[in-house]
């Protein structure tokens, strides 16, 4: 691995840290490197707080170093005013003579001006080190601003016989397939998205609470989807734990395809990403118009013999993960 790649690399893994904390901002890393040793580093902290860039310098003890160094960031670093200055400015302020972006930022705010405005100073700017492997970590971000919707997650679990659910059942609280690591895996996913997304009927017969309970993180968002108006607030999805949006006939046209019609709402409230958790109906709903990124699909230990059979879905494979005695299968939608 070539040094700039080695140290890409390692913004990247800082950068995850971020995750489910920055939203709708991305979670971006980056180094500071002296004569090859790392001196600073940083990731983006909560939304309205500093940027990457800004905690990897404020962690240089000694800032005489930074004029001759070199930074590294999974993203182009931005040139506007938002909650918090231009990184850019930060960076030219400190005399860094050297930068190493990931990834040019596809926001229209942004979009190769903070290269432009670091190249003007006299900045030496290399772009496109690890270039797709810091898209596919900035994933959210892009789909956002490119395709002007959230980045989609279908979830589901499934019996070895591909069932979803039994066909009937004696209490309203889930019926489990995976085993607790794999549902511990589930709420760490939660933490990371923006928001999570069910249908009435999943509401009725589970009554589930959409939290972050197993991981320690953010809830979020959840979002019902709710036609007829048959979810009163007694519901776990309406307490005070995290936002709820409730979507109804006011909200959505239902005679009409309504994966787009959610995608639409969810992108006018600033949300980046959402997992899909509904039922059979919801998630195939999403597939037939061919509106996901990702879908995530336990094969637990169980056989029901009948019930609600799993949605199907066409896919590229990119993962196999065994997880005790259940099998994590990740599909992208190419």
């Amino acid at each position: 691995m070539h040094n700039h790649e080695y140290y890409i690399n390692r913004c990247l893994q800082l950068a995850k840290n971020g995750l489910g904390t920055t939203r709708p901002n991305p979670a971006v890393g980056a180094v500071i490197v002296f004569e090859g040793k790392i001196i600073g580093e940083g990731y983006t902290s909560a939304y309205g707080g500093n940027h990457a860039e800004v905690n990897a310098i404020n962690s240089v003890k000694d800032k005489s170093l930074l004029s001759n160094s070199t930074i590294y960031v999974t993203l182009e670093p931005c040139s506007h005013y938002g909650k918090t200055p231009p990184c850019s400015d930060l960076i030219i302020k400190h005399k860094i003579p050297n930068v190493v972006i990931g990834c040019i930022d596809d926001n229209p705010e942004v979009a190769g001006k903070g290269i432009a405005k670091l190249r003007t100073s006299g900045c030496r700017v290399t772009v496109g080190v690890m270039e797709a492997e810091c898209k596919a970590h900035h994933k959210r971000f892009f789909t956002f601003h490119n395709k002007k919707r959230p980045y989609i997650i279908l979830k589901w679990a499934e019996t070895q016989d591909g069932f979803i659910a039994p066909k009937t059942k004696n209490e309203k609280k889930p019926v489990w397939i995976t085993n607790h690591y794999s549902r511990q895996l589930v709420h760490k996913w939660r933490a990371e998205e923006q928001a999570i997304l069910v249908g009435t009927n999943t509401v009725l017969e589970d009554n589930p609470s959409l939290t972050v309970r197993d991981w320690k993180g953010k809830n979020p968002v959840r979002v019902v989807l709710d036609r007829e108006e048959k979810l009163s607030s007694k519901f776990n999805v309406f307490n005070k734990a995290s936002k709820t949006i409730k979507m109804t006939n006011s909200l959505i046209d239902f005679e009409k395809p309504i994966a787009k019609q959610i995608c639409n709402i969810l992108y006018k409230e600033s949300i980046n990403s959402v997992i899909v958790e509904g039922g059979q109906k919801m998630l195939q709903t999403f597939i037939n118009e061919n509106l996901w990124d990702e879908a995530r699909i336990f094969v637990g230990n169980a056989n029901f013999q009948s019930g609600i059979k799993a949605p199907t879905l066409n896919g590229r494979l990119t993962t196999e993960t065994k997880i005790e005695n259940d099998l994590l299968r990740i599909y992208v939608n190419d």
